[in-house]
């Protein structure tokens, strides 16, 4: 079991060494028939905070076998009504596994990278919110770099930086969708069709 996990989404690699990393550790949960679900933290009036809400969006159709998808463009998750989502997934299922995505500020060097850590995600850090921790796994999108005026960062991030992270992360989790689902019944064809048209 591999505790912490790194890629730059740039590389054309980045969603098969997601997948990869997800497959191995997620497994296991799925064979112990306990649901997965997909937390995505943001919101879509800022840029730099709106990685949560494009992966859930480019996701949306994938809730499928005990895996499901929470946030999105249409209905995002953020401050506001996090603690009544969670609150409200974990009376709607029995010790689910919840892993959370969010953006982050970091390092200039480490800039579009994705970091899977097997441990809560803290969401609202860098603009000083106190906020529970979410979820068992965490996958962040290092959107711009952390420092002063961390709401201002935020806003004037690169859109062509977070989409490169969401289009990785999400192809990513969709694909460890589809292997998880390789031996179920379930029609894959459509899911193919409703993904490929969000990307």
């Amino acid at each position: 079991m591999c505790e912490n996990f790194s890629i730059d989404s740039s590389s054309l690699t980045a969603y098969i060494k997601i997948k990869d990393y997800l497959l191995n550790e997620l497994q296991p949960i799925l064979y112990d028939h306990r649901a997965i679900i997909f937390v995505c933290i943001g919101s879509d009036r800022s840029t730099g905070d709106s990685l949560g809400p494009l992966v859930g969006y480019k996701l949306k159709y994938l809730s499928k076998n005990n895996i499901y998808v929470y946030g999105t463009l249409e209905n995002p998750i953020h401050a506001k009504n996090i603690v009544n989502t969670l609150d409200e997934i974990n009376s709607d299922f029995k010790n689910p596994y919840i892993v959370a995505i969010d953006s982050c500020l970091g390092s200039l060097n480490n800039i579009g990278k994705v970091f899977i850590q097997k441990k809560p995600l803290l969401p609202g850090l860098a603009l000083n919110k106190q906020l529970p921790g979410v979820g068992e796994m965490s996958i962040t999108g290092i959107v711009n770099i952390s420092g002063s005026f961390e709401f201002l960062v935020l806003q004037n991030t690169r859109l062509n930086t977070v989409m490169n992270l969401a289009d990785s992360i999400s192809k990513g989790i969709y694909y460890f969708i589809l292997k998880s689902l390789d031996n179920s019944n379930t029609n894959l064809s459509n899911i193919n069709y409703r993904y490929h048209n969000l990307i």
